[in-house]
């Protein structure tokens, strides 16, 4: 188990606790607490929980890199054949995880999402949050996985494909179409926020589908391409209605308006091409400077202490 932890302290006690009714049965376990740069509140509730928890281990960020940097950096933790991420807040119920790993054998997928049977969010951040999935499922290619969620079981060995330097704005679910093909979904309960809110505004979910679709999918500049056959396509016309007009109406065709709409079109789309190729130069710079995915400032662990 690898869950992302940031500015939570109350709900880790009855998430850990709760995890362990359901896997302790099962057999052997671990839980990876990643602490992604939150106050000092935080870790030290996770030292609490390892101290008497020996199932329990805890990483600490050296500061807030994002959700998907933390669970990478949780995933190269891991040490069973299988790993499951999921929530600190407990809207994804640990007691759905037996029905992910039992859809994970029975299938033979590499992976399973529990996708929410009914979302414990507003209608516009539900709808924000599903346009999000539906862009990044459709930019890299996986049609299978067009449901993504952050409560997810996987084949730990599908690491393996993303054991290299990854740069800043990673995505974890970009990376694991890197080394798996055979995706799968069912449906799970969702509930309410243990506490506080969520950390994905509108902005942020944004931010996240241009970061995820420009850095691992040519998407992008497949649709800027055809945006300008299209606009160019649409030039041609205006400019045989600029010639034909006059040979067969007998007036010639306004020029202001003509014109300004004209100029307008163009330039969106001029400005919109630029703007998808400065995504790219982006990503290129940031990979030039290698700036870390995640710098690991602590480890609590019951069997061999702390260690820097």
């Amino acid at each position: 188990m690898v869950v992302p932890v940031f500015r939570s302290t109350d709900s880790l006690v009855a998430l850990v606790d709760r995890v362990g009714q359901v896997l302790r049965p099962m057999g052997e376990y671990e839980v990876i607490l990643v602490d992604d740069g939150s106050p000092a509140a935080t870790w030290e509730a996770i030292t609490g929980i390892v101290a008497r928890t020996p199932q329990v281990r805890g990483v600490r960020l050296g500061r807030n890199f994002g959700q998907h940097s933390a669970l990478v950096a949780g995933v190269r933790q891991a040490r069973y054949p299988i790993t499951v991420t999921i929530d600190d807040d407990l809207q994804n119920p640990p007691e759905e995880i037996p029905r992910l790993l039992a859809a994970l054998e029975e299938g033979d997928l590499d992976v399973v999402y529990g996708v929410p049977e009914q979302m414990q969010q507003s209608l516009p951040r539900r709808l924000a949050g599903r346009i999000t999935r539906k862009a990044l499922g459709s930019g890299l290619g996986q049609d299978a996985a067009l449901d993504f969620s952050s409560f997810r079981a996987f084949r730990t060995r599908g690491r393996d494909a993303f054991a290299s330097d990854l740069g800043t704005n990673v995505s974890l679910d970009a990376l694991l179409t890197w080394g798996a093909s055979r995706f799968g979904s069912i449906r799970v309960r969702h509930d309410l926020r243990a506490e506080g809110t969520s950390n994905y505004t509108y902005r942020r979910l944004l931010r996240f589908a241009i970061d995820t679709t420009t850095g691992y999918s040519t998407a992008p500049l497949q649709f800027a391409s055809l945006l300008g056959f299209a606009t160019s396509f649409l030039g041609f016309l205006a400019l045989v209605w600029v010639v034909i007009v006059p040979l067969v109406i007998g007036r010639s065709v306004e020029g202001f308006p003509f014109l300004a709409s004209t100029i307008a079109i163009f330039s969106g789309v001029q400005l919109l091409t630029l703007g998808i190729i400065g995504e790219y130069l982006a990503r290129m710079h940031f990979r030039v400077m290698r700036k870390p995915t995640y710098v690991i400032r602590e480890i609590a662990d019951p069997l061999e202490g702390r260690a820097p």
